[in-house]
């Protein structure tokens, strides 16, 4: 999974939306889907879809954006931050508006089903783009960017388990936006 697949992904999303195949609020709401699920891998069952309007918006509240995922919305139950990239916290701000705080946020059953219902392929191997493909990609991309092990396996919640993460680590907000700004990761948006 590679950062063209992804902003394969976006440009279908585009396009479906410009033959009017979705409307404008699946349009915002599934680009900003991706880019949320791209940036921070989130497991798309477990944690996209029950993250919720109130949520972001106490995230987005301050110049470097930082998402708190509570337990229950997290696979092993571990309560961690996700870093919301620049490009995820602007594609946020439209999708919250008019929504009660307890509304979820992200439409991630429609968006699987339109992602089952649109073939979109991954550009090397052809292989079709699944629910997942996001947070493998983050992991992936995460080398890449040179991004900390410690950092990645804490956001995803990766292989977290035992006295040494329970107790010592717990890796800084700022570490990981630095490395998003040292490195000026970012992808292609197609904006209306």
């Amino acid at each position: 999974m590679t950062k063209e697949d992804v902003e394969n992904i976006l440009s279908a999303i585009k396009q479906a939306y410009c033959i009017g195949d979705i409307d404008s609020n699946h349009y915002l709401n599934y680009t900003a889907l991706v880019l949320f699920g791209a940036f921070t891998g989130q497991r798309p069952l477990a944690t996209i879809a029950k993250l919720t309007v109130g949520q972001f918006r106490e995230a987005l509240k301050t110049s470097t954006p930082v998402l708190d995922v509570p337990p229950h919305c997290d696979k092993i139950k571990m309560q961690h931050y996700c870093l919301l990239h620049p490009q995820v916290a602007k594609a946020m701000l439209p999708i919250l508006k008019d929504r009660h705080d307890d509304d979820c946020v992200f439409k991630q059953l429609s968006f699987q089903l339109w992602l089952r219902h649109n073939e979109v392929r991954l550009m090397h191997g052809g292989t079709r783009i699944v629910n997942g493909a996001l947070r493998k990609f983050a992991e992936q991309y995460g080398d890449v960017i040179g991004r900390d092990q410690s950092n990645r396996a804490y956001v995803l919640t990766h292989s977290v388990s035992g006295v040494e993460w329970a107790h010592y680590r717990h890796p800084l907000p700022k570490n990981g936006y630095s490395t998003y700004m040292k490195k000026n990761v970012s992808l292609a948006v197609d904006d209306r």
